[in-house]
Order: structure tokens, then sequence, then C-alpha cells
């Protein structure tokens, strides 16, 4: 249990009418440092403030790995927070498909494609598969998939079609 301060809101002004409140609520420790969210009470609907997107958003076990997992590669590995896409729109097979996150380059090629999972969720074959069509599109230099307590950063060599396991993310001016 983690007690956190969140703030009540009425209507959709987050700015005007603040009240601030305190809540126990039940978040997964995952396998990642500790970082400090803003929760917001929306009508009983505890969201998570995401300072990429400027919004808050329901707060579900995904969303937790999604925004802890981004603060790690912001914060520990520095890559800038301008060239971070989340939830970001591909077509596949003439379908629209949403990547969780994707990182780009100067020149807007991706770089790392990002799929998440609650905790609960174990990061599978299937997972895999996921963000290897979506990286069929893309050709990103890295896959990262992660449900907060296990993590795979997978590089793709895409002349011998095989992959490497790297056992964490390369620090933003080391790889890029």
């Amino acid at each position: 249990m983690k007690r956190v301060s969140c703030i009540k809101v009425f209507g959709n002004d987050y700015k005007k009418q603040e009240i601030k409140v305190s809540m126990t609520i039940k978040l997964k420790k995952l396998n990642l440092p500790f970082y400090k969210f803003q929760f917001i009470d929306e009508g009983g609907q505890l969201k998570i403030y995401d300072n990429i997107r400027k919004k808050a958003l329901v707060l579900t076990p995904e969303e937790w790995v999604r925004q802890n997992f981004i603060r790690y590669v912001l914060d520990e590995k520095k890559y800038p927070a301008s060239r971070l896409s989340i939830e970001h729109s591909i077509k596949v097979n003439g379908l629209n498909k949403r990547c969780d996150a994707v990182f780009f380059n100067k020149t807007a090629k991706a770089e790392i494609l990002f799929e998440f999972k609650a905790p609960e969720i174990a990061i599978s074959h299937a997972t895999l598969i996921q963000s290897g069509i979506y990286n069929a599109e893309l050709k990103a230099k890295l896959l990262v998939l992660s449900n907060g307590l296990t993590h795979y950063i997978i590089k793709p060599n895409y002349e011998t079609n095989q992959f490497e396991v790297l056992q964490d993310i390369p620090e933003y001016g080391i790889f890029i």
C-alpha cells in the first residue's frame, strides 16, 4: 500500500478548483527506480499525470508500468522527451495499430520501440510477436518489452534475421 497525495478535480478544469486529498492505493512495486508522480482523483477515478502528453490518464496497471519505464529512460538514460511518441499510431497490413511508445532520432527514424504490459501479465512469445509486427513497419534499432518486473531489450539484426538480447538500454549519448 502506498499513500499518495492527489488533487481532487471537479469537471475538466485542473487549475481552478484544487483540493488536496490523501488516499491509500495499492501500486505494484516495479523493478525500476522509485519516481514521484502526480495523481489526480477525478470523480472517484484515480488518474496519473503524463508529463509527455500533458494530460491525466486513468491509472491502469499497464499505465503504471509505462509511466515508470518512460521516467527511467528519460531520467536515468538521458533520452530527450521531445523525441518520444507515446501510443504512436502506425498502419500494419492496412489496420491502424498503436505502439506503446517509440523513440525517434533527429531524422525522425524509429530508434526504440517500447511494448508495455501490466505487471501481472508475463512477457511472452506473443508479446515478442506483437512488437515484431509493429517493428516490421518501423525497423527500430531496439525493442524494449517490459511488464515493470521483467525487461527485455532486444537488438535485431535485419541482415541476418537474428537478434541480441542486451542487459539494459544504452545511455542516450552512447546509443544515438
